[in-house]
């Protein structure tokens, strides 16, 4: 009898399979050993089927024993852990030797060597064993050179898998590039305490500088990513830093045994320290790249951003910067919406973290590997007024005058609240239940301003919402609490659609920092355009505390907290769109200039 050849819908079936196989190589970062098995396995069996047809029920075992091959090979065959190096692709050659006070080092240049960066410097010693839970204590000296051309490995958080990263990108940034040269994973430790510097090529001085907090919550977050390095202000005659920091429960664990423990009596801001300690690296050490000590902005973007806020009032972190900017997040309302909490709350959430890993002392917890306790990172992720960093809260602080700042430049984007409500969204069903269970008192208020008659408009108004209850709130009780310090203060509102982010949180930072890309079809020529006025005006703010400059729409500076710069299609003053809930927000905390 005449053995039946495999038809055409299993050879479609099994094509489709090689395929999600391969999509799946790829987005999960696999290694060239690990496509090269997978591809192997593919065309032997592809070819034992042709010749070799057999029963269904062997088919089918077959085929369930070539998919777990794969799945093995997959799983084991990740990309291995790399260092990011400073500049991407070639670049343009060792830069001179800078002398600083741990050390000698080398950066490298920018392909077109207008531009130096040095990756990976030492500010503080690395906060393990003993040290963890410690305020930061002095880098040790090296001898030699540092070769400083490659980033530290990111401060300890929770990792998602490759391929989640992948998938998330294409979903969210829309801007993944197929690549068989970026099969690696990123480096991740609580040896993280390092920061980079770009400067303009070749001998400066005086140079204004800028030190950037990165982002994520404080819980993750990375100071090396593409959208906010330094190259762009660099090349507009600025010196940048950013640098890394402790986070989630390494950064922000607070417990009574560690405040008896601290000689100045502190809990909870460890990651707050390690930020202080790096401007103090900075003051001490950025002259040696042809930075001004003494005109420092400090700058950050949401969690940071939140972070810049707070050490705006910090008595530790007077005289360490002049100026601040702050992007989409602040804690100087009455109750910050995130990332802070009271002192009695963050002991308890650390009671409840010894608890939840079964240990009775700190020397227990500091016995544990770091892989363990980063789990704990949903949970230890605010600072919090402890009495030595925050002696009181930022909205007291600014009440009683009290700032470390000389003039502010922040603001937020159209549609902030997008991504965290992407899968919990209101519709007309939903609508009101949301706004009263958290307005209350106040929601019929709320519910006279936005009243949705479709759900198109049920989700739109509820972004707003939710978007001025986290973000834009805040920036106008800072803008307010500025001008009744007498601090200039300029405002912005971003709104520029784009083929990536657009205005969601976060998608300013690729123009203020003036990164976008030059050959990026996610990007037009107004983009581009944007992108020059939007860092022009950081880098003006960062040399006079003035964002205006030749050429540039003028910025007026703000007067009543109910006029803001727009930044996109249009560049020009506008009102503030969220002023009127706003205002309920206010009666609601008890808001007072």
């Amino acid at each position: 009898m005449k053995k039946k050849k495999a038809g055409f819908g299993f050879w479609l079936f099994y094509v489709l399979f090689a395929l999600i196989v391969l999509a799946v190589l790829e987005l999960n970062k696999n290694t060239l050993l690990g496509w090269g098995m997978a591809l192997l396995l593919l065309v032997l069996f592809a070819f034992w089927r042709v010749k070799k047809p057999r029963a269904f029920l062997l088919r089918f075992f077959s085929f369930a024993l070539l998919a777990a091959a794969l799945i093995g090979i997959i799983l084991h065959t990740q990309g291995p852990v790399r260092l990011h190096p400073a500049v991407e692709g070639k670049n343009g050659g060792v830069t001179d030797v800078v002398t600083v006070a741990d050390g000698q080092l080398t950066g490298v240049y920018t392909a077109d060597r207008a531009v130096e960066v040095y990756a990976g410097i030492p500010y503080a010693a690395p906060p393990v064993g003993d040290l963890r839970w410690r305020e930061p204590q002095d880098p040790a000296p090296w001898e030699g050179v540092l070769a400083a051309d490659s980033f530290a490995p990111m401060s300890m958080q929770p990792q998602n898998s490759a391929l989640y990263s992948s998938l998330a990108q294409i979903i969210g940034y829309h801007d993944y590039e197929i690549s068989l040269t970026d099969n690696y994973r990123d480096a991740n430790s609580e040896d993280a305490l390092y920061l980079n510097i770009w400067k303009p090529a070749g001998e400066q001085e005086k140079l204004p500088v800028l030190v950037y907090i990165h982002g994520g919550s404080l819980q993750t977050g990375q100071p090396w990513y593409a959208d906010y390095r330094g190259e762009g202000l660099a090349r507009k005659g600025v010196v940048a830093v950013n640098l890394g920091y402790r986070l989630g429960v390494f950064g922000f664990l607070a417990t009574d045994e560690l405040q008896a423990e601290s000689p100045v009596g502190t809990t909870g801001n460890y990651g707050l320290l390690d930020q202080i300690k790096a401007l103090e690296w900075v003051r001490d050490n950025i002259a040696a790249f042809g930075g001004d000590p003494e005109n420092v902005t400090l700058a950050g973007e949401s969690a940071g951003s939140a972070c810049v806020s707070a050490l705006c009032t910090s008595p530790l972190a007077k005289g360490l910067f002049r100026r601040a900017i702050g992007e989409s997040s602040t804690v100087t309302a009455p109750a910050p919406a995130h990332s802070f909490r009271t002192l009695d709350r963050a002991l308890e959430t650390g009671a409840e973290t010894l608890e939840r890993f079964g240990a009775e002392s700190i020397a227990e917890l500091r016995q544990m590997d770091a892989e363990t306790l980063v789990a704990a990172a949903d949970t230890n992720h605010h600072m919090t007024v402890d009495g030595y960093v925050l002696p009181m809260t930022p909205y007291d602080a600014y009440r009683q005058g009290i700032h470390n700042e000389e003039a502010i430049l922040q603001g937020f984007n159209s549609l902030e609240g997008v991504p965290f409500i992407l899968f919990a969204n209101a519709d007309m069903k939903n609508f009101e239940g949301k706004v009263r269970s958290y307005f209350g008192d106040y929601a019929d208020e709320v519910l006279a301003l936005h009243a949705p008659a479709t759900d198109e408009e049920a989700k739109a108004m509820w972004i707003d919402i939710y978007s001025a209850i986290f973000f834009t709130h805040g920036h106008s009780c800072w803008t307010r609490q500025a001008i009744a310090n007498g601090i200039p203060a300029y405002e912005y509102y971003f709104s520029k659609e784009n083929g990536r982010l657009g205005p969601w949180h976060s998608g300013e930072e690729v123009y203020c920092y003036g990164n976008v890309p030059a050959k990026s079809r996610l990007y037009d020529a107004s983009d581009r355009e944007l992108a020059e006025i939007f860092s022009s005006y950081f880098a003006n703010f960062c040399r006079t505390g003035d964002p205006n400059g030749d050429g540039l729409p003028l910025w007026e500076r703000s007067t009543d907290g109910n006029q803001l710069m727009e930044l996109g299609e249009t560049v020009g003053m506008r009102e503030d769109r969220f002023a009127a809930i706003d205002a309920i927000l206010d009666k609601m905390q008890g808001f007072e200039e």
